[in-house]
Formats: structure tokens, C-alpha cells, sequence
């Protein structure tokens, strides 16, 4: 009988170790299912030159501004706005805008320009609709008014 409470109070024990010992990871599959798209995101904008196909500005569609810029995403963090003419410099990011999810809602689609007006319009911590090796289309809720922006890049 002692034999039996012995082996029984062992496994018990044993349960419980092996329980308490479980990795943080297991609690972080969401944070790394986000970082794993991140990383595919960046890869597709950063290989060849995009163009706006649509750009809709809170109540007027606005996509003949950028008809002529080719849009080069570098690695480095820099995005180049070339046509014939004129170049314009920015930056871009692909961010993790929570922590708490591992949801695809949570990825923001970061462009910054200075100048001119046209090109700072495009400035903002977008939302990814969708994404595929081709094409990525963004949306944002506009903060002073609350209209609603999309962009859409293609690969050229």
C-alpha cells in the first residue's frame, strides 16, 4: 500500500514539473506568425519597382497624381518615387502595430514623404487589406474627418 501512495504521489509530482516547465513560445505563436508575414511582406515589395494602380482619398479618387512614378521599397528602409523628371525620397516599414493578436489586421504598412503634397499624402501607418507577390492594397481610416483611404501598389 505505502508502495502504491509512493508511486502515485511520484506521478503526480512528475505532472506537475512537467506542466510548470512548458516554454514561453507556445505563447507567442501569434507575435511570430506576424513576424514570419512581416518578413514575406517586405521580401515581395523590396524585389523590382511598383506602380499606384489606385489611391483613394478620403472622397475623391486621386490615382492620376502617381500614373508616372515607378516606387522602389529598398531594404535599407528607403522608398523612391522616380518618373521621368523628378525623384522623391521616403521611408517605409512593415510594423507589428499590437502585440496581443496574431492576426494579419495587426500589420501596418508604414510610408513617410515630406514633399511635395501629392507624395505626403501617401504618409501614413496604412492597414493591409491584401497582399500577394504582385499587388498589395492598403486602407486607413483618416483621423481628423474619419474618411476612409485606399492604396493599391502592382509590380510592374
Amino acid at each position: 500500500m505505502k508502495k502504491t501512495f509512493i508511486l502515485i504521489w511520484f506521478l503526480a509530482l512528475s505532472v506537475i514539473i512537467t506542466s510548470s516547465s512548458c516554454s514561453s513560445d507556445d505563447d507567442d505563436s501569434g507575435s511570430n506568425t506576424n513576424a514570419t508575414e512581416i518578413l514575406a511582406i517586405e521580401n515581395t515589395m523590396e524585389s523590382g519597382n511598383w506602380r499606384v494602380t489606385y489611391f483613394f482619398d478620403t472622397d475623391s479618387e486621386e490615382t492620376s497624381n502617381y500614373n508616372s512614378y515607378n516606387f522602389s521599397f529598398d531594404s535599407d528602409g528607403t522608398l523612391t518615387a522616380t518618373n521621368v523628371t523628378n525623384t522623391y525620397t521616403g521611408t517605409w516599414s512593415v510594423t507589428n502595430s499590437s502585440s496581443s493578436s496574431s492576426s494579419s489586421d495587426d500589420i501596418d504598412f508604414n510610408i513617410l514623404f515630406s514633399a511635395p503634397a501629392d507624395f505626403a499624402e501617401l504618409s501614413d501607418d496604412w492597414d493591409i487589406i491584401a497582399h500577394t507577390s504582385t499587388k498589395i492594397e492598403l486602407t486607413d481610416v483618416s483621423g481628423g474627418n474619419g474618411g476612409i483611404d485606399f492604396l493599391t501598389f502592382q509590380k510592374n
